[in-house]
């Protein structure tokens, strides 16, 4: 599983991004709706370094 990183195509526009074993996007999510639906959804697992988007993270 690859780390999700940030980038920021135009100004204002930040997107988490995974990238497949040749470095082509495999998911692309909007930094604001991530954020938003980790608010909604209680996760039941712990995720690692750079895996946010896959559980909880330790506090």
């Amino acid at each position: 599983m690859t780390k999700r990183e940030l980038i920021e195509p135009t100004p204002g526009d930040k997107r988490y991004v995974r990238r497949d074993e040749k470095g082509r996007f495999k998911e692309v999510d909007d930094v604001g709706r991530s954020l938003s639906q980790d608010r909604k959804r209680h996760a039941k697992n712990d995720a690692g370094p750079g895996q946010g988007d896959r559980g909880d993270r330790k506090h």
